[in-house]
């Protein structure tokens, strides 16, 4: 299996809870059933009224722990499985040892009749539920039929419905066994298709040749960001960057050597913006951006100096030539309201790119946010 093994078992026990939350309100309802249908009531008190307390007493333990677990977190999830698988076997125990006692009682013959069917509807419907873990099922099945065929055995009555028991308790099994391979082979088939999934959206969201996000991610987390900092009332810092004469990277040395250096580019821009938050995003030809969420205008400056000079810094070896180029890059920092549209702050750190490439290239030129330029350098 390929699975990430603690999320698989938190899916699992949910499983698990869901399918089996239904059977114990039947739980309840057919004790009541055994019990009034029968006449347990009138002819064996004691016994009625201990049966139908353990019914009643580990239904409502179940129901209350499957309503207040998933509020004690991950801290405690080992204990509530724990607890819940306890709590099922509990619950065969109880039936299978009301079962075996039937089969003792003298005169009792529509009441071990009606548990017998009852016994045996139950255990197939105990082993389908818990087919997830095939273990809970098998013991699951053992608890609620083997407790009245030792007492059937053990007093020599009835042994052709022993056998027949033991007979039903395999070919449950079976079925555990069957039922648990189709869950696991479903479940590995929706996992592998939710990893394809994810995949693709991760291919649709990334630049091919820089492995950065592409345009189209970076448009649609800058609306949303937008948004955010514009109720929150927070900071909001663009770096549009553009490759200083790539032009001249292409045509001397060929397309290869610009693509391997765009991919350098990607790979210090990643270094240099490495916040969870800030997203960097290739977003045309040599032409990159960077969208950084609660940073001011002397930090976002400060960062794009950075990797202004880290880009100076580095070169590609091509044939005994050191390749090499320099970056511009314009900036703009603001805080949002909830009117400010995305065009009109990408235009302002457009401007400030033009202004950084028409005042010498390999600068920095930072905006305010009502988009006066503001020569850095």
């Amino acid at each position: 299996m390929v699975f990430e093994r603690n999320k698989t078992n938190r899916r699992v026990v949910q499983d698990l809870k869901s399918r089996s939350t239904f059977g114990i309100f039947f739980y309840i309802i057919l004790s009541f059933v055994v019990v009034f249908a029968a006449n347990l009531h009138q002819t064996h008190l004691f016994f009625s009224i201990s049966f139908l307390l353990s019914i009643l007493g580990i239904c409502l333990f179940r129901l209350i722990h499957l309503k207040i677990s998933p509020k004690m977190g991950e801290r405690y999830e080992t204990l509530n499985k724990n607890i819940f698988f306890a709590s099922v076997i509990i619950t065969a125990l109880i039936w299978g040892a009301v079962f075996a006692l039937t089969m003792l009682l003298n005169g009792a013959y529509v009441p071990q009749m009606l548990m017998t069917v009852l016994i045996c509807g139950l255990c197939a419907g105990g082993v389908v539920a818990f087919v997830p873990d095939m273990r809970l099922s098998i013991i699951f099945n053992i608890c609620i039929l083997m407790p009245a065929v030792i007492v059937i055995l053990a007093n020599g009555v009835n042994v052709p419905l022993a056998l027949m028991i033991i007979l039903y308790s395999i070919y449950m099994g079976l079925i555990a066994y069957r039922g648990n391979g189709e869950y696991w082979n479903a479940l590995e088939n929706e996992y592998l298709l939710e990893i394809k999934s994810l995949e693709m959206t991760r291919l649709s969201n990334t630049d091919a040749l820089t492995g950065l996000y592409n345009r189209r991610y970076f448009d649609n987390e800058f609306e949303r960001e937008l948004k955010r900092s514009g109720r929150s009332n927070s900071m909001l810092s663009v770096i549009m960057l553009d490759i200083d004469h790539f032009k001249v990277i292409n045509d001397t040395f060929g397309h290869q050597v610009g693509d391997e250096y765009l991919k350098k580019t990607a790979e210090t821009l990643t270094s240099v913006f490495k916040r969870e938050s800030d997203i960097v995003a290739r977003y045309g030809g040599e032409e990159f951006v960077v969208l950084l969420p609660g940073i001011n205008a002397d930090h976002a400056h400060q960062l794009a100096e950075d990797l202004q000079y880290r880009i100076k810094a580095m070169t590609i070896d091509h044939q005994g030539n050191k390749v090499r180029a320099t970056i511009s890059s314009g900036v703009i920092c603001c805080v949002p309201d909830v009117n400010t549209i995305s065009d009109s702050i990408i235009s302002c750190a457009d401007q400030a790119l033009y202004m950084a490439k028409q005042e010498g290239r390999d600068r920095v030129v930072v905006f305010t946010s009502t988009c006066e330029s503001n020569d850095d350098e």
